[in-house]
C-alpha cells in the first residue's frame, strides 16, 4: 500500500468512524454534546475532557464528533449530488453534440462565470421562513447541501463531456450504433463505465472543497446554525476567546485542515491508480 494511501486513511478512517458512531460514543462515555454545564466553562484538556470544555462548558471532543457528521454528511453529499448532475449534463452533451452540446456548454459556461462564494454567501443568507420553508437544522443542512450542487457541477459536466467526445469515436460505441443498440443504451452501457476514473477523482476532490465552502459559510454565521455543531460554526464561536481558551479554535481548524489534505491526498492516489496510461 502506498504511503499516501495509508496516510489519508490513517485520517479519514477516525474521522468516518467518529462521525457514525457519535452518538454511541456518547452514551458509552457519558456525555452530551449539547449538555451545558457552567460550571466547566473553558476546562483545558484533560482526563475527564480530553480536549477540553468551551464557552458553555460543553465537551469539545463530543462535539467534534457530532460536528463530524454533519460536515461529512454536506461534504459527501453536495460532491455526490454535483457529480450527478454534472454527470448527466456531460454525457448528454457528448454525445448528442450539435445545438444541444452548444446549449448546455453555454449553461455551463454562465454558472462558471459566477463567482462562487460570493453568490454562495448571498444565497445561504436568504432566510428560509421568508420562503415558506422550514428553518429547522436538517432544512438548513439540505439548503447548505442544494447551493454548492448547484454550482459544484460544471466543473464534472466539462470532464465527463471531454471523455465521452472520446469515446464516441472508438470502435466498440461505432459498433453498437451499427447494431442498433439506443443512444440511451450505448451512453449508460458503453460509454458512462469508461467515464468512471475522471468521475471518481472529481467526486472526491469536491468532498474536500465542498468541506471548506460549509466551515466558511458556518465561520460567517450563515452556514449550519447552532445548536447543531459543526466544524465551521465552532470556529466561529472560539474566534472570540482565541486568547482565553486556544483549544477551542485549535481542534475544530486542524480537523478541517487535516480531513482536506487527506481527501485530497486520496483523490491524487486514486487519480494515478486509474490513470490508463500507467
Amino acid at each position: 500500500m502506498r504511503l499516501r494511501t495509508l496516510v489519508a486513511s490513517a485520517i479519514l478512517l477516525p474521522a468516518l468512524c467518529a462521525a457514525l458512531f457519535a452518538p454511541l460514543l456518547a452514551t458509552l462515555v457519558g456525555y452530551d454534546a449539547g449538555a451545558v454545564d457552567l460550571m466547566q466553562r473553558y476546562a483545558p484538556p484533560s482526563l475527564a475532557h480530553p480536549l477540553g470544555t468551551d464557552e458553555l462548558g460543553r465537551d469539545v471532543a463530543m462535539r467534534l464528533a457530532f460536528g463530524a457528521r454533519v460536515s461529512l454528511t454536506v461534504g459527501i453529499a453536495a460532491a455526490l449530488a454535483a457529480a450527478s448532475i454534472g454527470t448527466a449534463v456531460g454525457l448528454v452533451s457528448g454525445y448528442a453534440g450539435g445545438r444541444v452540446d452548444a446549449v448546455l456548454m453555454r449553461m455551463t459556461d454562465a454558472v462558471l462565470s459566477l463567482p462562487v462564494l460570493p453568490v454562495l454567501i448571498v444565497l445561504a443568507a436568504v432566510d428560509p421562513a421568508k420562503l415558506g420553508l422550514p428553518d429547522a437544522d436538517a432544512a438548513g443542512l439540505w439548503r447548505i447541501v442544494a447551493i454548492v450542487a448547484a454550482f459544484g457541477w460544471p466543473k464534472v459536466a466539462r470532464l465527463v463531456r471531454a471523455a465521452t467526445l472520446a469515446l464516441r469515436a472508438r470502435d466498440f460505441v461505432r459498433a453498437a450504433e451499427a447494431l442498433g443498440a439506443s443512444p440511451a443504451r450505448i451512453v449508460l452501457a458503453h460509454i458512462l463505465p469508461n467515464c468512471a476514473a475522471p468521475i471518481l477523482v472529481a467526486t472526491a476532490l469536491a468532498v474536500g472543497g465542498t468541506i471548506l465552502f460549509e466551515s466558511v459559510l458556518s465561520f460567517l454565521g450563515l452556514g449550519i446554525q447552532p445548536p447543531l455543531p459543526s466544524w465551521g460554526n465552532m470556529l466561529t464561536g472560539a474566534q472570540e476567546t482565541i486568547w482565553q481558551a486556544p483549544w477551542l479554535a485549535l481542534w475544530p481548524g486542524l480537523a478541517i485542515l487535516l480531513t482536506v489534505a487527506a481527501i485530497n491526498l486520496a483523490a491524487d492516489d486514486l487519480q494515478e491508480r486509474l490513470d490508463p496510461r500507467r
